[in-house]
């Protein structure tokens, strides 16, 4: 990780240097600095030990949207659900795997998934591998959890690893 950083702060440096070389301090000048220094780090990427860090920026905003993507999802399946007449719902907790391996990609699904409505993660294992996951409505919430689940444990491999 310190790697990615140390990429970004060339590439800002670079960028800089290029403002320099071009005694013009104004945004179209930086901009150009910034893609000519990122094509100069994506050259020399085999020297450093991680990956290429726009790589991790995609997949981060990948990250993002996917977030509000299954936030709005599941906001409409709890709309859907309060607006009945007959209030018709199953309260239930249910137990889920996570492949994840340190605590902060573990805290960062915990709280993806808790801030979606409909479904609060009240505890993680002493192991680390099981979420006990509370929803709504048990038999239509969870696999929508699951799902949700799974999409963002894949992104937040990515991010991470």
């Amino acid at each position: 990780m310190i790697t990615i950083a140390l990429q970004i702060l060339l590439n800002l440096v670079l960028a800089v240097v290029w403002m320099f070389l071009q005694d013009t301090w104004n945004v179209p000048t930086f901009t150009l600095g910034y893609l000519l220094g990122m094509g100069i780090i994506f050259g020399l990427r085999r020297f450093f030990p991680d990956v290429f860090y726009v790589r991790r920026v995609f997949a981060v905003i990948y990250l993002v949207f996917l977030f509000i993507w299954e936030l709005i999802a599941s906001a409409y399946v709890v709309a859907k659900q309060v607006s009945r007449p007959k209030l018709d719902i199953t309260p239930g907790i249910f137990v889920v795997e996570t492949n994840l391996i340190n605590d902060w990609e573990i805290t960062l699904l915990s709280n993806l998934i808790t801030l979606t409505p409909g479904s609060v993660v009240m505890e993680v294992a002493r192991d680390e591998k099981l979420l006990f996951i509370h929803t709504m409505d048990c038999p239509e919430s969870e696999e929508l959890v699951r799902r949700m689940k799974d999409s963002f444990e894949r992104a937040i491999s990515e991010v991470t690893r």
